[in-house]
């Protein structure tokens, strides 16, 4: 959901600085409280949120759901904290490097998938996957182009980035149309959530109560060692950092999971602000797998943003470090005591009072909408059928196992495997 608000607001004609500092607090946000659901009633709210699935269903079975939101909470503070600075630092370091980066970023992104399938569940589905895939991306555009639809140099990839996006969810609401897989589904039964009453009272704000120092070290330590990896899965380093950070404590398993909790909520953070910031301050051109995904429209945006121009080439780097600073302090400062002290409220106001059909058709519509005015409003009602169809391809190849990341990444090195196929032809 926060590419395409974030792309809403681009193209809305928002300030640079703006779009940064809104996109920097929004990951700080969601990360935080997409995990509040998995704590509370052990429903993920993202796919963030999913390593973390075991660990707070121990806690919440022990009648800890409320000390685990704190100890997220705490943890997303300092996987903030720690990744921002070193994530400049690092793209200071990349700098003299940006110009050889750029001139083969062709490789650079094919390589990037290659990794990420080899890193995924289902290796060589991933990997065989990456080909076919980047015809397609390759072969509406240029079928879009032969029939006139859209100018010669427009570009399409926001739309297949958000095709990709709903392609699981859009894959189940099409089956809803096939009779027999209805009627397979389950009827008559709710879900039935229970909010433990010990989350509704008042909570105390100060981080050296909420975890140990223990907790917090293993926090920092993480959130640093993932920052160099940003080119990574961040679900994938969250989960493997995860538990290497408890894989010698097996005696107690509420201790273990509470570390776990804490450090999996650093790394939620710092990997993905890593994944944004080196990027976009070091290159201009998207190399991460966040960077290619959540946060593909601060480098391409139709004809507001593109790789010749975007927020790299927009924003000095006393500006980077300013609005990004304060986007992610701010929204730290706000969440931080939200997660703490109103969590079980929230929860429980969303899950009584907001039905989740109106979400999901609010969603739809916005996808259906920015398809249609995609390339300078010049795409249109074929380009709405062509999102279907990617949809349609990448759900399914998620329910297979290729995971997202390969999805986004085989995207935008889409260009250069294309080209590569036709010099060996």
């Amino acid at each position: 959901m926060l590419a395409p608000v974030t792309l809403a607001i681009i193209l809305a004609g928002a300030p640079p600085h703006v779009v940064l500092a809104f996109f920097i607090s929004a990951v700080v946000t969601l990360n935080l409280m997409n995990g509040i659901p998995t704590a509370l009633v052990g429903l993920p709210g993202g796919v963030m949120s999913a390593p973390l699935m075991d660990h707070a269903m121990v806690l919440r079975n022990k009648g800890l759901a409320s000390d685990t939101i704190r100890k997220m909470a705490v943890g997303s503070a300092i996987g903030t904290l720690i990744s921002i600075p070193l994530s400049f630092l690092l793209a200071g370091l990349l700098l003299p490097m940006a110009d050889w980066i750029k001139t083969h970023s062709d490789i650079v992104l094919a390589a990037g998938a290659v990794v990420l399938a080899l890193l995924g569940k289902n290796r060589i589905l991933s990997l065989v996957s990456i080909l076919p895939m980047a015809l397609l991306f390759q072969a509406l555009p240029a079928l879009y182009r032969g029939a006139g639809i859209i100018p010669e140099k427009a570009s399409v990839n926001t739309s297949f980035f958000l095709g990709i996006t709903v392609g699981p969810m859009l894959l189940t609401l099409l089956e809803l149309l096939n009779a027999k897989r209805r009627e397979e589904l389950p009827h008559g039964t709710r879900t039935k959530a229970e909010l433990l009453r010990s989350g509704f009272g008042r909570q105390a704000l100060w981080p050296g109560r909420l975890i140990t120092r223990s907790e917090g070290w293993w926090s920092s330590a993480m959130a640093a060692a993932s920052t160099p990896l940003f080119i990574l899965s961040p679900v994938g380093l969250t989960f493997l950092l995860g538990e290497a950070s408890v894989a010698r404590q097996k005696e107690d398993r509420v201790p273990r999971a509470q570390r776990a909790v804490t450090v999996m909520s650093a790394l939620t953070h710092s990997t993905y602000l890593a994944g944004v910031i080196i990027p976009l301050v070091a290159l201009g051109v998207p190399i991460s797998g966040v960077s290619v995904g959540p946060a593909g429209p601060l480098f391409n945006a139709g004809s507001v943003y593109t790789k010749q121009h975007n927020l790299h080439h927009m924003l000095d780097l006393p500006g980077f470090i300013v609005t990004v600073s304060l986007g992610a302090l701010i929204a730290v400062a706000i969440t931080y005591v939200i997660a703490v002290r109103w969590s079980s409220q929230i929860t429980y106001f969303v899950m009584r009072r907001i039905p989740h059909e109106a979400v999901l058709a609010l969603f739809v519509a916005f996808v259906i909408l920015l398809a249609y005015i995609d390339a300078d409003q010049k795409a249109g009602l074929a380009n709405v059928f062509g999102v279907l169809l990617v949809g349609v391809v990448c759900g399914s190849l998620n329910r297979l196992g290729v995971a997202y990341g390969v999805q986004f990444m085989s995207l935008y090195a889409a260009p250069g495997i294309v080209k590569a196929l036709a010099a060996l032809a």
